[in-house]
């Protein structure tokens, strides 16, 4: 089935890509979720709509990108989370959570579709975060998780 990708779907593409993925995943996962829609005749103008609207949206050129990925490295990111007497999070750490500390830091406004993590953050220690910042660039963010 061929779809067209409203937004970022890791491994499979970026907003305003038509694809062409198995029926039950369509069906079953990126069309409940608003992820992706179905590929008509007139879905050319709703690509070009939403690839304007990406490009308008992400960060200009590759020396820009390059800046706010050492900017981003280097700075101290705390994410205070409620926790436990043993350091174990009631709940868990987002993405969203995330982009607020970085803003919160003093860096730039990140887009939380663009901050991947791996497994869930459930207790307070340091961990690390990727973040998509251009198509060629991505910046490893390290930030710690405090008991609040």
């Amino acid at each position: 089935m061929k779809v067209i990708l409203t937004n970022e779907v890791s491994g499979l593409g970026t907003a305003g890509d038509v694809v062409d993925v198995k029926d039950g995943y369509a069906r079953n996962y990126l069309l409940p979720r608003h992820l992706a829609t179905p590929w008509t005749k007139g879905g050319q103008k709703q690509v070009d709509a939403i690839t304007s609207a990406r490009a308008s949206r992400e960060v200009k050129s590759l020396e820009e990108a390059k800046q706010l990925k050492g900017r981003l490295e280097s700075a101290s990111v705390t994410v205070a989370a409620k926790a436990g007497n043993a350091g174990r999070l009631f709940g868990a750490v987002s993405t969203a959570d995330i982009a607020d500390a970085v803003k919160a830091a003093g860096g730039p406004d990140l887009d939380r579709r663009k901050i991947e993590v791996k497994g869930h953050i459930k207790s307070t220690g340091t961990y690390q975060a990727l973040v998509r910042l251009h198509a060629d660039v991505q910046a490893t963010v390290p930030f710690e998780v405090v008991a609040r």
